[in-house]
This record gives structure tokens, sequence and C-alpha cells, in this order.
């Protein structure tokens, strides 16, 4: 697109110096400067999507994933159980 741009005096002596010493001429070099200047405005790139792959759990029938808190409660009220016999016994010998 060919357009008529209007530069302050210091981005225009900005640009001369970018270009002095390169292979860049002014078009290539304001063209790049805006490039850069503008690529945080660019919408972001899509995020890959996430995938969760499903694996067997390897329960056995009758267990119910979503009920697997009661387990744990259950497991916890025999383990308590199991040390408060352990310790009568011991308070009995």
């Amino acid at each position: 697109m060919r357009t008529t741009v209007t530069l302050d005096s210091d981005v225009e002596e900005l640009l001369r110096q970018a270009t002095h010493g390169s292979k860049q001429n002014f078009k290539q070099a304001l063209n790049d400067g805006l490039r850069r200047g503008l690529a945080h405005l660019a919408p972001p790139a899509e995020p890959d999507t996430f995938v969760v792959v499903a694996r067997p759990m390897g329960l056995r029938m009758g267990l119910d994933p979503t009920r697997l808190h009661d387990l744990d409660q259950d497991l916890e009220v025999e383990a308590f159980a199991e040390t408060t016999r352990k310790l009568r016994r011991r308070l009995e010998e």
C-alpha cells in the first residue's frame, strides 16, 4: 500500500540511523520498525487445545470413583480402631 506519512524529526533521525551501515533502505526500516512496534497489538495466537488422555484406574467392580473420599474415611476409621486396639493390648500387659 502506498501512503504519505509525516514523521517527527526525531523519528526520521532514528530511521536514518537504522538504515546507516545496514542493507536496509528507508522503506524497509520503516516497515520493520512499525512491525516491531505494533506486534503487541496483534491478537494472541490460539492456545493449543488441552487434551486429557483417560486411562483405566484398575478399580475393583463395585467401587465408585466418585465416592473414593468415603473409602478414605472408612480406611482412616479402621486404622484408628486398629491403633486403639494395639494400645489397649499394651496397657493390659
